[in-house]
């Protein structure tokens, strides 16, 4: 993996020697864990290394008008985490047009994959639905394991704020689903 994102870095030139000392040294800290919030996501190994490589070349565009430096990492684990959102939407309508056309597989019926799909679109519509402060903190804690505090500090936010957040974001999901199960 260290490959890749020292094949990033290796390529770069700026004309200014410390700012790119600098980001190098930065992205190296920070290029595993980029890759493992698109995995968080993606659940794919091609498709995650494609993101970050995104988010890497979209974190050097603009490294130089980043005014806290410090917070390189958050901002690097944000757009990883946006980049990764619009990949797994795109995929997810692929495969929904292409599943659509497909017979049902053995021993399931039309009957059955029809209500796995419908299940699975009420849970994808339901997270979609949650503000994008509440999923990336379900994300980093639900699907990557961080706990409350490494979270806090990826996101630069107060560990209060992602117990809030976690909260609100379980309780929504919660209600969301409920609702769905009324109708």
């Amino acid at each position: 993996m260290h490959d890749w994102v020292g094949g990033f870095t290796g390529a770069l030139v700026t004309g200014d020697e410390t700012l790119e000392r600098e980001f190098e040294a930065r992205l190296r800290d920070s290029g595993t864990l980029a890759f493992r919030v698109a995995y968080g996501v993606l659940r794919h190994r091609e498709d995650s290394e494609d993101v970050a490589q995104d988010a890497f070349a979209r974190a050097y565009r603009h490294f130089k008008a980043l005014r806290d430096r410090e917070q390189f990492r958050s901002w690097l684990v944000r757009t990883t985490w946006r980049l990764a959102i619009d990949r797994w939407r795109a995929t997810r309508r692929r495969v929904a047009r292409e599943q659509s056309v497909e017979a049902p597989s053995a021993g399931r019926t039309n009957e059955d994959l029809a209500l796995s799909r419908e299940r699975a679109g009420h849970l994808w519509r339901a997270i979609d639905a949650l503000p994008e402060k509440l999923r990336v903190v379900i994300v980093l804690s639900a699907i990557e394991g961080y706990d409350v505090r490494e979270v806090a500090r990826l996101l630069a936010l107060p560990e209060g704020t992602v117990k809030s957040r976690l909260f609100n974001a379980r309780k929504g999901l919660a209600e969301k689903l409920k609702c769905l199960k009324n109708d």
